[in-house]
């Protein structure tokens, strides 16, 4: 069978899994600290994976900090501001409803290269894709309840905002990153790096200690978020990039708003509205009609090596 001799099945499959069961891991670990906190604690744990790979495969040089400012640009928009918003946005949803509302970054990612370097005329298709997404963006939110809806409005905008953030980064990276002669191992490494840098600088630490409170909250913020949820997911991406391509690995996007909802169902016990799932079909459809509505040039070309960040 092609699935138990290419490694890279597995290494999707696994993936999918563990972005999926952050927006619970967030959740959890909510409840003790701020999420400035989680994402310091995240990042911490994700960039040692990381950064013991990368010396080991020596993807590193100091040379590389030439580039240094452009590693503190993605260090804010794929990881700091996005990890930030998706952190808060969890706090204030039900993980589920979080980890669905994560299936949108497909649609954030293209509106703002459309925008920014028009570099991709959208076809009709591509169209109908964006709009049925953020249709369903909206059966989640439902702002037409007003304040007696069940949703909270500013966990979604942080969702958006978040998703908006790690879209502009993409576009970043194709305009300034595509170019340079550099392994996606070390341009992902430096970019925690510098987000780890950042993001101490500017995280109170009273009460970080309250983590240690909760054994499922200890274990899913350094265990899922970090160790996994980042340093192990940026590696496991860009293996499958390796091993199947861009394009491919780009449809894993499909699954973690799946395992989200299964999971903060079926663990967390969290209510699943019938509107939900239809808004998950209308995101998900969206995406895979905006995939597979590209120009079949613009889908030969060499993806960006930033790749998609973890959830």
């Amino acid at each position: 069978m092609v699935f138990a001799m290419n490694p890279a099945y597995f290494a999707f499959a696994l993936l999918g899994l563990i972005w999926g069961s952050n927006f619970l891991f967030m959740k959890w670990a909510s409840v003790l600290i701020s999420p400035a906190q989680i994402v310091f604690l995240r990042v911490l744990f994700g960039f040692l994976p990381l950064v013991v790979y990368a010396f080991a495969t020596k993807a590193l040089s100091w040379k590389q900090l030439r580039h240094a400012h452009h590693f503190i640009v993605m260090s804010l928009l794929a990881t700091s501001v996005y990890y930030y918003a998706f952190a808060k946005g969890a706090s204030l949803l039900l993980s589920s409803v979080a980890g669905m509302l994560s299936g949108a970054i497909p649609l954030f990612s293209f509106v703002c290269a459309w925008a920014l370097l028009r570099a991709e005329r959208p076809t009709a298709k591509m169209i109908v894709g964006v709009v049925c997404g953020f249709v369903g963006v909206l059966m989640i939110a439902r702002p037409w309840n007003g304040a007696v809806a069940s949703v909270n409005l500013g966990g979604v905008g942080y969702m958006a905002a978040g998703s908006l953030s790690v879209g502009g980064s993409f576009v970043y990276a194709r305009r300034f990153l595509s170019t340079l002669d550099m392994s996606p191992v070390a341009l992902s490494t430096w970019q925690i790096g510098f987000a780890l840098l950042t993001i101490a600088c500017v995280t109170p630490f009273d009460g970080i200690a309250s983590i240690a409170h909760e054994t499922r909250a200890v274990v899913g913020i350094v265990l899922g978020l970090g160790l996994l949820g980042t340093g192990v997911a940026y590696i496991l991406y860009y293996f499958i990039v390796q091993r199947l391509g861009a394009l491919a690995a780009s449809s894993v996007t499909y699954i973690p708003p799946v395992v989200a909802l299964v999971i903060g169902v079926l663990f967390a016990h969290e209510p699943i509205r019938s509107l939900d799932l239809l808004a998950m079909v209308c995101i998900l459809g969206g995406v895979f009609l905006l995939q597979s509505g590209r120009n079949p040039q613009k889908k030969a070309a060499p993806a960006s090596s930033a790749g998609r960040t973890a959830a």
